[in-house]
């Protein structure tokens, strides 16, 4: 085993132009200690050949060369980036002309190579949906029906579009290691894209990090690796969990001596493929199964867009100002941080109002502009001529002043946060806007709303989120609406408080038949 010290992660740049920069490209380079792991998986059968699809700074090329020469044998590089500069960055990290002889500047995606081959390794570019033009996004989406018979969702990445043509691209018998953003597996698109690979290619192994041994310590992100083989597929995986940047364990893993155990710095599981559909691969093994889910008991819909909450949002000081009536005003909450415990009442909102915090938004719907109070009127107008109507969002709605409407709902729920994703006990009678969730108990019976909050509010529940939300860097989680629906909620709370035979909900579906 080699002894090489763990390379030292350059800092990312947190925010300005440089941030900006990096989240346009999506380059994020990969640690070297994670690097030589990944090489070694598919070059551990001694293939001729390398692919690396987003070639970056080299890190994957480097790692080849250290392993190919440990192992006494020869490997040809090939690679493709969009960007020229990479390569000037992959000369001053020590690769030669001949290392980057078959580097070629072309989009790997939209313009793949016309063969395959028998090693792939990859960090993609980590480029979200909101940030493809609506051209490149329509000719991705073709590339994977065709290559999968798949319509993936609009909301995904270039990194998911790399990886189906990753796949496309390896040969029978190849290896491909994948490291990439943990929505890969948890976004709305992750079950028809997994359910593709899966009855394809063999999942050799998932390798998921510890906030305190990611490769990417400064990015808002969760990384996975994906080890897959274009080989028959298997009923089963290897799930690893790494809580330090300890290389030697991963590369006994590579080599099939790592023990399915429990350490200090890594953590091994063998799961069926079902369960690690059914529950997310980036997720811990379910464990027991809940017969339960919140959508037995409840709806949940996000919470009010406003399309400019500095125009429709205001505070009781801007209200006066600006002579509003009551009847064109809703009481509304609008940031989390607003809510600091899990119990919201009238109380609170006045001390949000006294601190000058907004708690009133501006709803008229169904009312002409020349039928409005004056001041309301007169207050639009002024909108108008500030281009207001012409806003993304704003401009889709007939008239531009209308307002998204939302019964108060009894539990709100602070869907994104490190540690601070939680129920809310509404008995303020608020709205919320996108800050929040509603939950929405499917009986408005007093005595069922206190007992699906008192489930709700348990920390075996809460505990549960990071079954269904998306997670991100810092041990962020993040639960959309129709996730949350599938919360599952423990049967011994569920029977305590005797919801089971007030609602009387079916067995519980939990996932993917076997494949």
């Amino acid at each position: 085993m080699r002894k090489r010290a763990i390379a030292t992660i350059k800092a990312l740049p947190r925010s300005g132009e440089k941030r900006e920069a990096l989240r346009e490209k999506g380059q994020f380079w990969t640690p070297d200690w994670v690097a030589d792991f990944m090489a070694a998986y598919v070059l551990r059968p001694r293939p001729a050949e390398m692919l690396d699809p987003a070639t970056g700074g080299g890190a994957f090329f480097r790692a080849a060369k250290r392993y190919a020469k440990e192992h006494d044998f020869s490997i040809s590089l090939f690679g493709r980036d969009i960007d020229p500069e990479v390569l000037r960055q992959a000369r001053e990290g020590g690769l030669s002309e001949s290392d980057l002889a078959n580097v070629e500047i072309r989009d790997f995606v939209l313009s793949p190579p016309n063969r395959v081959f028998p090693a792939i390794v990859a960090n993609p570019p980590y480029i979200r949906h909101h940030r493809l033009s609506g051209q490149a996004k329509r000719a991705l989406r073709s590339l994977a029906m065709v290559a999968t018979g798949q319509d993936i969702d609009g909301r995904a990445g270039l990194h998911v579009y790399f990886l189906i043509r990753s796949l496309k691209c390896l040969s029978a018998h190849g290896r491909l290691a994948y490291i990439v953003s943990a929505d890969i597996c948890e976004g709305v698109f992750a079950e028809s894209l997994w359910r593709w690979i899966c009855t394809h290619y063999r999942l050799d192994a998932v390798v998921t990090f510890s906030s305190g041994a990611s490769p990417f310590p400064d990015v808002d992100t969760n990384a996975v690796v994906f080890l897959i083989a274009n080989e028959q597929p298997r009923r089963e995986f290897d799930w690893v969990r790494c809580n330090t940047r300890n290389p030697k364990e991963l590369l006994n893993l590579v080599d099939g001596i790592a023990t399915k155990a429990r350490s200090n710095s890594i953590e091994i599981y063998r799961r069926s493929l079902s369960e690690g559909l059914s529950t997310g691969l980036s997720r811990f093994p379910s464990g027991e199964k809940s017969k339960f889910r919140l959508k037995d008991f409840a709806t949940v819909m996000r919470g009010i867009v406003t399309g400019h909450n500095d125009f429709f949002f205001m505070t009781s000081v801007r209200v006066r100002e600006l002579g509003i009536p009551p009847t064109c005003l809703v009481r509304a909450i609008g940031r989390t941080r607003d809510v600091e415990g899990e119990i919201l009442t009238q109380e609170h909102i006045d001390a949000l109002d006294a601190a000058g915090r907004p708690t009133w938004l501006l709803s008229v719907n169904g009312v002409l502009l020349n039928q409005l109070p004056p001041s309301v009127h007169e207050y639009f107008q002024n909108g108008e001529k500030t281009g207001l109507p012409e806003k993304t969002l704003i401009k889709t709605r007939k008239p531009w002043y209308r307002m998204e409407i939302r019964r108060v709902p009894p539990i709100l729920f602070a869907y994104l946060g490190r540690r601070n994703a939680r129920f809310i006990r509404n008995y303020a009678g608020v709205v919320p806007l996108t800050c929040l969730l509603c939950v929405y108990p499917k009986s408005d019976d007093p005595l069922f709303v206190e007992k699906l909050w008192a489930v709700l509010s348990h920390p075996d529940t809460v505990s549960n989120l990071r079954k269904v939300g998306k997670s991100y860097g810092g041990d962020a989680v993040k639960v959309e609406p129709r996730a949350l629906e599938r919360l599952p909620l423990p049967d011994d709370l569920v029977k305590a408080q005797g919801l089971e035979e007030l609602v009387g909900p079916k067995q519980g579906t939990f996932g993917f038949e076997e494949l």
